[in-house]
């Protein structure tokens, strides 16, 4: 049994013995050929030089190199063989372990082929294109890599030259597709805004058409109203000289001679009105006063052309004072007005309601009438300038169309507002005015009224009157030497000095607008002169907007009066120049 056992050994040792010589001539055969494979292989590529070829073991090592690798990479064989291939990735690409994901790609599909940046030797970029094939034995076990690289900077950098000039082509396409669209948008609103200012241009043209047909209107319309008051004033004064005309005629013809001056007195205020407003430079002097006031003064000035017309006139006045904060004088101008309107376009024997009074807070006065109404048309442009309803209705007292705006501009300088309404043609009409009132009742004087100053006793006084106007010098010096004045005329400026030295005038009515040398000069010149004592300088012009007033003031003048003058504010002024100054502009 012990010999069976030793002789079964022995044959297993031999054969195994005859298995590994087989196994070991095999593998020594098998080194020979890879050995020869490798030569051969190193004849075949060796000479490239238009891709690097190079083998790499298992772990990414280089075992071979080629001329091909030498000139693309700048290594030797001797400097490379046995390096790390991730020397040609750039930092990043090794940060972010490509290469052996190169690697381990290609062990699994077989191949890898990738394109990308890498570096040679002296740390320059080139653009290599790039395969990496595994290489197995006969039994599957991976032996290393082939890689292939090729040199396709030039291409890489044609390929960019090119995506860059279509870049910037696209770019210049979209710049220039930019500025068509740009342009176009320009050229259409600029056509859109040509289409705008040729339809503004016709708009204002027409309204010039309007303008300038109601100026002419206008203009007819002032032709006529002027001329209205000539005839009884110059019948007045036919009067006054045929001889024998008894006493109450002279009376009579007076008192119409004084309705026409003052007629035409609130036509050229209304006319200057109507500049000041045109140029914003209407003024107002605000004082405390009693809506009922104001009434009461309107229904004053309304009253004579009212009662021309056979009107009644209902007036309702406020339970309580309302106080204002006003322009007395220029609130009994609007509510005049609307009453004169009232009067003129309604027909003969009428009635016009004026009601006053106190709601929500507002003082509100209402006129409304009877009379020819006002057409939808109209309505809403009834306070423009020189816009005019039915002229054909008989008006005893005339008018130029521009007393509503007058009372629209003053109404809203107040802080109030005025407006119109009408059921139409031959319902009448009804102006309503809403103005701020004051909360608490002013302090006032003891007898329940704004206190005023006390005024002079009248004493005669030495005047120079210069004026180029003869007429008008001469009939103001009149009335001057009727109140018992000493009074001397001029009409130049020129002879002004010298008679003042030799006259020694207290006063000076002094024309702005002399012959030879204006006003102003006169008024400097005896400011310069000191041996002339007080003199009182007045400005007598029918200037009377703002810059001449101060004008006035600079040249020396005490006090600023417009033509014509008020006999009863001359006389005032004559007896109280410094009580005068006060109220004076």
């Amino acid at each position: 049994m012990f010999e069976f056992l030793r002789r079964l050994f022995r044959k297993r040792e031999v054969d195994t013995n005859q298995q590994l010589s087989a196994a070991l001539v095999g593998r020594k055969s098998a080194e020979e050929s890879l050995r020869q494979a490798e030569e051969h292989f190193q004849q075949l590529v060796g000479g490239v030089a238009d891709y690097a070829i190079f083998l790499l073991d298992a772990m990414g090592h280089v075992v071979s190199w080629n001329t091909g690798a030498e000139r693309i990479n700048g290594y030797t064989a001797r400097e490379i063989i046995g390096q790390h291939f991730s020397r040609f990735y750039p930092p990043e690409a090794v940060e972010r372990g490509w290469p052996d994901e190169e690697l381990r790609l290609a062990a699994a599909n077989g191949r890898i082929e990738d394109e990308a940046w890498r570096l040679r030797k002296d740390g320059s970029p080139y653009w290599a294109n790039v395969v990496i094939t595994a290489l197995h034995d006969e039994r599957g076990s991976l032996r290393g890599f082939l890689k292939v690289t090729r040199d396709l900077t030039e291409r890489k950098r044609a390929e960019e030259a090119l995506r860059q000039a279509h870049a910037e082509l696209e770019d210049r396409v979209r710049q220039r597709t930019a500025e068509l669209q740009r342009a176009n948008t320009e050229l259409q609103a600029e056509i859109a805004e040509r289409e705008r200012l040729e339809q503004e241009v016709r708009r204002q043209l027409e309204e010039l058409v309007l303008a300038d047909r109601h100026k002419n209107e206008f203009l007819a319309m002032l032709a006529h109203e002027l001329r209205n008051p000539m005839a009884p004033l110059r019948n007045a004064l036919h009067l006054l000289k045929m001889p024998g005309t008894d006493s109450e005629i002279a009376r009579e013809a007076r008192d119409v001679m004084e309705r026409q001056v003052k007629h035409l007195v609130r036509m050229v205020d209304d006319l200057l009105d109507i500049s000041r407003i045109v140029c914003g430079r209407i003024e107002l002097r605000r004082e405390s006063v009693k809506l009922q006031e104001v009434v009461e003064r309107a229904v004053e000035l309304a009253q004579p052309v009212i009662d021309a017309q056979g009107h009644e006139l209902i007036v309702t006045r406020p339970a309580q004072p309302v106080w204002l904060n006003a322009d007395c004088v220029r609130l009994a101008q609007v509510i005049s007005n609307l009453l004169t309107n009232a009067a003129k376009y309604t027909e003969k024997a009428g009635r016009i309601w004026l009601t006053a009074g106190c709601e929500d807070g507002l003082a509100v006065v209402r006129v409304r009438d009877n009379g020819i109404g006002i057409t939808p048309e109209l309505l809403p442009r009834i306070f423009e300038l020189f816009v005019q309803g039915d002229r054909s209705l008989e008006r005893t007292q005339g008018g130029l169309g521009i007393g509503l705006t007058l009372v629209r501009r003053i109404v809203e300088l107040h802080g109030g507002s005025v407006t119109a309404s009408s059921a139409g043609t031959g319902q009448g009409s009804e102006f309503v005015v809403r103005l701020p009132a004051l909360v608490e009742e002013p302090v006032t004087g003891e007898q329940g009224e704004p206190t005023s100053p006390p005024r002079e006793a009248v004493r005669p006084r030495r005047i120079l009157v210069v004026d180029d106007s003869v007429d008008g010098a001469e009939s103001t010096a009149m009335l001057l030497r009727l109140w018992g004045h000493t009074v001397r005329t001029l009409h130049d400026g020129l002879s002004v000095l010298a008679t003042a030295r030799e006259f020694r005038p207290e006063f000076i009515l002094l024309d702005i607008g002399l012959p030879g040398m204006s006003g102003y000069d006169v008024a400097m010149q005896l400011r310069a002169q000191r041996d002339l004592g007080e003199l009182v300088l007045v400005a007598i012009t029918g200037y009377g907007q703002p810059e001449d007033r101060h004008r006035s003031r600079e040249a020396g003048f005490d006090h600023h009066l417009t033509k014509p003058l008020d006999p009863r504010t001359l006389r005032a002024l004559t007896a109280s120049p410094h009580e005068f100054r006060a109220v004076s502009v």
